[in-house]
């Protein structure tokens, strides 16, 4: 059956915009190589990164959404955006094996007048230079022709209610002008602005930049993180007061890592990298080593040794109150205190099987007991379940490393 939207790529920036364009009556097809999500969604299940709820899942379903591994469903459609995942390789540049897969089972099928989108974080000049030939070759179209192609960075944020899917600006830039307003067509039907870029390159760029910019600011706070506790300065406190500056100041805060989805692009092919980002890179992924020396210093000034000691892991996950886990610090951390001989354990409410080094860690079911029989307890994640000013009572040695307990309560990072 004909569909107006194909969505191509049934992950973190797939499946918000199938949502989003089912919701505004679009009849929408997610298609994906992996049958296993397919299965699930089709089940009605959510996914596992809990991106959306089980009721969400039932009325995409309940509303036409249709998910499905048959490519011949890619014909039938007005619209295909490709949404897959473009994961750092060994090389530290954007893997595009699963896009380039997409684009050859698309361009198979490929009809005159179809707009194509890809909206995977890429190096600036995928689009024209990897995408645009691999949908020529296989189709015998010509692009900004036959079929309109344009680049939209995918840019929300999960779980942030405030900026969903149609309060959040899209960037277009297209192949040619009409690419861009076909583009800007499409999109202007599930967001409130449309913001049209002066070609593919640029609104690559964006995506780049937005990306490092959020980096590049973690880093910062987290070495200022270090410098304010061998100084003894709150830096909570210095940035509550710094964030009341009404221009030039944009409040980041510092934590035991940085996870998420979007990754920092400090190199982009032949040209020369991008020194701070990649400072910025070593920077942050320091910061869980830094907190393992900090748990091994308040153990030792409380006279316990991190071997042997009872270590209460809270909150395994990349972001407060979603289950996602994707570059969360806390696999890292696990292993480190394993290495140390700690007797590591874990609690979150949105993760029920939690493994280092695929071995089962032990989930705590009482926390409050939990974090009274641990020797530390390390808050890495604030899940807005926890009762920070509870758990600082119950627990015998409490560190916080995202600054959320009360003041006084617990050993700040």
């Amino acid at each position: 059956m004909p569909a107006d939207l194909a969505v191509i790529g049934l992950g973190h920036l797939g499946l918000p915009l199938a949502q989003a364009a089912t919701a505004a009556g679009i009849d929408t097809i997610g298609y994906d190589t992996d049958p296993r999500p397919v299965a699930e969604l089709a089940a009605g299940r959510p996914p596992v990164d809990g991106s959306l709820t089980a009721s969400e899942i039932r009325r995409m379903l309940s509303g036409g959404f249709r998910p499905t591994t048959n490519p011949t469903e890619l014909g039938r459609v007005r619209t295909a955006v490709i949404c897959a995942p473009t994961p750092l390789g060994a090389d530290r540049t954007p893997d595009l094996a699963a896009v380039t897969e997409a684009a050859r089972a698309l361009a198979a099928r490929l009809r005159p007048n179809t707009t194509v989108l890809l909206e995977s974080p890429v190096h600036p000049g995928t689009t024209e230079d990897v995408l645009r030939p691999l949908l020529e070759t296989g189709s015998g179209l010509t692009a900004g022709r036959d079929f309109h192609l344009a680049y939209s960075p995918g840019r929300l944020d999960p779980g942030n209610r405030a900026h969903g899917f149609a309060h959040t600006p899209r960037v277009i830039g297209g192949l040619t002008p009409a690419c861009t307003e076909s583009a800007a067509a499409f999109y202007g039907r599930l967001t409130d602005k449309v913001v049209r870029a002066r070609g593919t390159r640029e609104a690559e760029t964006v995506k780049v930049l937005e990306t490092n910019f959020r980096h590049v600011n973690i880093a910062l706070v987290n070495e200022m993180a270090v410098l304010c506790h061998e100084l003894g300065v709150d830096l909570w406190d210095v940035i509550r007061c710094a964030e009341t500056k009404p221009f030039g100041f944009q409040a980041f805060r510092p934590g035991p890592g940085v996870g998420g989805h979007g990754v920092p692009v400090d190199t982009i092919g032949p040209h020369r990298p991008l020194r701070l980002v990649e400072l910025a890179g070593q920077v942050n992924e320091r910061m869980p080593q830094y907190v393992i020396q900090r748990c091994a210093t308040l153990l030792n000034e409380h006279g316990k040794s991190a071997r042997g000691a009872r270590v209460l892991l809270l909150g395994v996950t990349y972001k407060p109150d979603l289950a996602d886990q994707e570059g969360s610090p806390a696999a890292e951390i696990g292993r480190r205190l394993m290495d140390m001989g700690a007797v590591v354990s874990y609690h979150d409410p949105y993760v029920a099987d939690w493994r280092v080094r695929d071995l089962p860690v032990p989930r705590a079911d009482s926390l409050y007991e939990a974090a009274a029989a641990a020797d530390l307890t390390v808050l890495l994640q604030h899940h807005r379940t926890y009762d920070l000013q509870g758990l600082a009572v119950k627990a015998q040695l409490l560190l916080d490393t995202r600054g959320v307990t009360p003041a006084g309560a617990a050993h700040r990072l």
